[in-house]
């Protein structure tokens, strides 16, 4: 069970760095992959176990944000997410370029091979067949290794996140990152989640295969608890380093229970300021929502549908991936990755003689306006409505409280 798996202490993460093996990286320029705010990670702990183990060591060591297409981060904001104080950025870290990805500048991408119609056709199974050209950062051609550092959950569109995800879609450009997240949405959220073997894994991989840069990973599974601690560390190829993550994410991040629940209320955490990444409390716990259920992604804080995709989602709104498979001449030119993000967050459901019927009900608790719920689909409810209380401790009524919601899986016992 994940509560008597081992807990690593803040000297024995600092013991591991040390062990890393220094002649990996002697000589080399290495550009650092990491995530974003979006993922429990305590990344400052480990930035400084690695800067201090292998900085004397390497020539250039500069970090890039493997954002996707989320929203850029300011240079204090990265600051802090390494750990990164004021007075050392200055001292300490001043040969340290900090970099956001930007997926959507064509000059800041390098074309680095193509996916053919016959691959994309045997990877999915032929659900798609399809050229997709692979374009990731430019920068990373001014570097001799790639190193990730990155935590692995199980994930809505790959299965389980971390190693090569973070290439792709982490630095890559916009055609691959649609074309995989649309395979993702034909499977399904419930068809890929928590499974380490899927489609758009090999996707990544073969994508992966195509950089011509050494790459390396350093993964790490957080405990479910929120409290960014670590259960285990790994190094090697990202095919390697993730492996071995996933095999314990899937110890670690997957809860089941013995019964879906009519009503669950999921507590999205101030990590997830918009919807597009809110959209993560649905997703986790979709598998044990009852049919005819309502799902509640409680979300005071929460303003935005997305920064940068909200205009598309405005104009398809939330809906089951029939609504859009069985009336795909009128959606196919939005962006496949939106799409996808909608399907995810409406969950399964059917499409017949224009009608849709999706399987639950999706409710936003937030600051976003009934009437913009409304418009996109979704369910409304005042989060000053809410008493978290009265959700405690229900789930033999069928009432589940998750407290902090979008990284661990929850399902139904087999």
């Amino acid at each position: 069970m994940p509560s008597r798996l081992p807990i690593l202490q803040e000297f024995e993460v600092r013991q591991w760095f040390n062990q890393l093996p220094l002649d990996d990286f002697r000589g080399k320029k290495v550009l650092l992959v990491v995530p974003d705010a979006t993922r429990t990670a305590p990344l400052p702990l480990l930035f400084d176990s690695l800067f201090k183990r292998i900085r004397s060591v390497v020539p250039v060591l500069d970090v890039v944000v493997a954002l996707g297409t989320h929203a850029p981060m300011s240079e204090v904001q990265m600051c802090q997410l390494l750990g990164i104080e004021d007075i050392e950025r200055a001292r300490l870290f001043y040969q340290t370029n900090l970099y956001n990805h930007e997926w959507d500048r064509p000059e800041r991408l390098e074309t680095i091979g193509t996916l053919t119609p016959e691959e994309t056709s045997a990877i999915s199974g032929g659900l798609l067949e399809m050229e997709v050209p692979v374009q990731i950062n430019s920068r990373i051609m001014d570097y001799d290794m790639l190193l990730v550092l990155g935590p692995v959950f199980p994930h809505e569109v790959v299965g389980f996140s971390g190693g090569n995800k973070y290439y792709f879609p982490g630095i890559s450009g916009p055609d691959l990152l649609n074309f995989f997240h649309w395979l993702g949405a034909l499977i399904t959220n419930v068809g890929i989640i928590g499974v380490k073997d899927t489609p758009v894994r090999r996707v990544v991989d073969r994508a992966a295969s195509l950089i011509p840069r050494e790459r390396k990973a350093i993964t790490f599974v957080v405990t479910p608890d929120g409290t960014s601690r670590l259960h285990g560390l790994s190094y090697g190829t990202p095919e390697e380093a993730w492996n071995e993550a996933a095999d314990l994410s899937g110890q670690v991040h997957i809860k089941r229970m013995p019964k879906p629940f009519h009503t669950v209320l999921s507590r999205c955490p101030p990590m997830y300021d918009e919807v597009w990444t809110a959209g993560k409390c649905m997703y986790k716990l979709e598998p044990v929502v009852a049919d005819g259920g309502e799902l509640i992604i409680y979300a005071p804080h929460l303003k935005e549908i997305s920064k940068t995709h909200g205009r598309h989602i405005m104009d398809i709104g939330y809906h089951c991936r029939d609504y859009f498979t069985k009336q795909w001449d009128k959606f196919k030119d939005h962006p496949w990755g939106v799409l996808a993000h909608s399907t995810h967050v409406r969950g399964s459901g059917t499409y017949e003689n224009g009608v849709e019927k999706c399987r639950v009900k999706v409710t936003l608790a937030s600051q976003v306006p009934r009437e913009v719920c409304e418009s996109i689909n979704l369910g409304y409810r005042d989060p000053d409505s809410i008493v978290l209380e009265d959700y405690l401790d229900r789930e033999d009524e069928g009432i589940l409280f998750v407290q902090k919601a979008g990284e661990q899986l929850y399902r139904l016992e087999e």
